[in-house]
């Protein structure tokens, strides 16, 4: 496994990879490896020659000095890590690799950037869109894979891509789970025991308006009222939003629900040293006889 420091250096070995015809697939992470960041190197591996992992904590998408500093960051660890999933080259620079001195060029996706973590997270979707393109355009890979636990990033990085005309496929890959159903997350290394406990109120809020919506429920209001109640049963639970919305442009959902819709989630969990924000997601879709009852209803 190559340890790549410099931009220079990735973009010479990007251009000798695909002058022998390879594809490349990158896997973009901020450190702090775990089973999740594996399955998208496992996702990675099957589309393309060779999988790149690029380490990074990114400074400009931490609206909160603290939050940077509090990072967990364990760049050996990470490289074993990576090793043992079979990667090929990781990607670990330095900040003035990516920032240079002088540095005022920012890329914004501005719609999809508002509402959602976007509403309280000032700036963060800025920071995300300009590391992610100076990333690609360092790495110059085919394929860029990301989790769609971050569902809203995931749809910023895709409209990125598009909108700039890169010529990278971006993939989506699921969400991967604890045995208890807690999404992985580098942050819940720093939940205490309680919170740990506490934080299954997302996954448990996501299971009650799944079933309900797969029941007929197509009242958002009802929906989010179930959820409501699932996370106010966790006493160290802060709710910084919890919403339906159209799983394409993120747009609010509208009444009543008719088709697959994303209930995103985001709650801040009380620990003796400070809160943690923890977000989870699922698209949840109505019965499938009932949207093709309304199909059949719109015809003339």
């Amino acid at each position: 496994m190559r340890l790549v420091e410099t931009v220079r250096e990735l973009q010479a070995l990007a251009d000798a990879e695909r002058a022998m015809g390879r594809r490349i697939a990158l896997v973009p992470t901020m450190g702090a490896l775990h089973a999740g960041h594996v399955a998208l190197c496992e996702l990675a591996r099957r589309c393309a020659d060779r999988v790149w992992v690029s380490i990074f904590v990114n400074p400009t998408q931490f609206d909160q000095p603290e939050d940077l500093a509090r990072y967990p960051r364990n760049l050996p660890a990470d490289l074993e890590c990576c090793r043992r999933a079979g990667v090929d080259a990781v990607f670990a620079p330095p900040a003035h690799e990516l920032y240079p001195a002088g540095a005022q060029t920012w890329v914004e996706v501005a719609e999809l950037s508002r509402g959602l973590c976007g509403a309280s997270r000032p700036g963060h979707f800025r920071g995300v869109a300009t590391v992610v393109a100076k990333l690609l355009l360092a790495a110059k890979p085919h394929v860029a894979v990301f989790g769609e636990k971050d569902f809203q990033q995931l749809a910023v990085v895709r409209r990125l891509a598009r909108d700039l005309c890169l010529d990278v496929e971006i993939v989506g890959a699921p969400i991967v789970r604890e045995a208890d159903g807690l999404a992985l997350s580098s942050r819940n290394a720093r939940l205490d025991a309680q919170a740990r406990c506490e934080a299954l109120c997302l996954s448990r809020a996501l299971d009650a308006a799944e079933r309900e919506v797969a029941a007929g429920e197509r009242s958002a209001a009802r929906v989010l009222a179930l959820v409501a109640r699932e996370l106010a049963a966790a006493a160290r639970a802060e709710l910084d939003y919890a919403e339906l919305r159209d799983p394409e442009t993120l747009a609010p959902a509208r009444e009543p629900l008719t088709g697959p819709v994303l209930l995103a989630l985001a709650v801040r969990f009380r620990t003796p040293d400070a809160a943690v924000r923890l977000i989870d997601n699922r698209v949840l879709t109505p019965p499938l006889r009932e949207r093709r009852d309304e199909a059949t209803e719109a015809i003339p």
